[in-house]
């Protein structure tokens, strides 16, 4: 995910990849890029594009989905900085309808349950803490790497000793106008198709 907030930040595009510790961070500028680096091992931590507003079109306000048309975008701006680094980024929606193929207790804690759950062009196991889950729903999937609307990043994770790939997402997590109402997860109807990204 990608944030431009022209009043809150200025006209600049925040491109986060990794994180670090604020001390473990170093930067260099390439004329309206500033690259960010972990200085243990030079790994690419993320971009800020200044003067965003001349290098991009069609910049909202808040999180955005890096799209293809961005993607070009930033290659050109890349290319007119002089800046060569390869620019691999994951393109792949990261909210999606994900359906509960089926579920089991949690063998260490009484309280979560283990879920497979197809996200269209495969199934994962998420462990999920949510009374009301059950088989049979379709819910909303935040999958590794998604940044949430409150700023977490999804990653793989173990939850009492079992593998969890990604996060069923309640209304309140997701930040919608009904996510003060209930507890659990978010089900949505069966109009929503399994694998369909889901706007966040």
């Amino acid at each position: 995910m990608i944030f431009y907030n022209e009043k809150g930040v200025g006209d600049v595009l925040l491109i986060p990849l990794n994180e670090t510790d604020r001390d473990n961070r170093t930067h260099e500028a390439f004329g309206d890029i500033v690259k960010i680096t972990d200085k243990t091992d030079g790994s690419v931590l993320g971009y800020n594009i200044f003067n965003a507003s001349r290098h991009f079109s069609d910049l909202g306000n808040g999180q955005m989905r890096m799209d293809e048309e961005k993607l070009e975008e930033l290659k050109k701006v890349f290319s007119d900085q002089n800046l060569n680094d390869n620019l691999d980024l994951d393109l792949e929606e990261k909210f999606v309808v994900g359906y509960v193929a089926d579920i089991q207790p949690h063998e260490n804690a009484d309280k979560l349950s283990v879920c497979q759950v197809d996200v269209g062009d495969r199934q994962v196991q998420i462990v999920c803490g949510a009374p009301n889950v059950d088989a049979g729903q379709k819910v909303v999937v935040a999958k590794v790497g998604a940044v949430m609307p409150g700023g977490m990043k999804i990653k793989d994770a173990k939850l009492r000793g079992t593998a969890s790939s990604g996060m069923i997402c309640s209304s309140k997590e997701l930040h919608l106008s009904d996510g003060s109402e209930g507890k659990g997860i978010l089900v949505l109807d069966d109009s929503y198709e399994v694998g369909a990204p889901f706007p966040v």
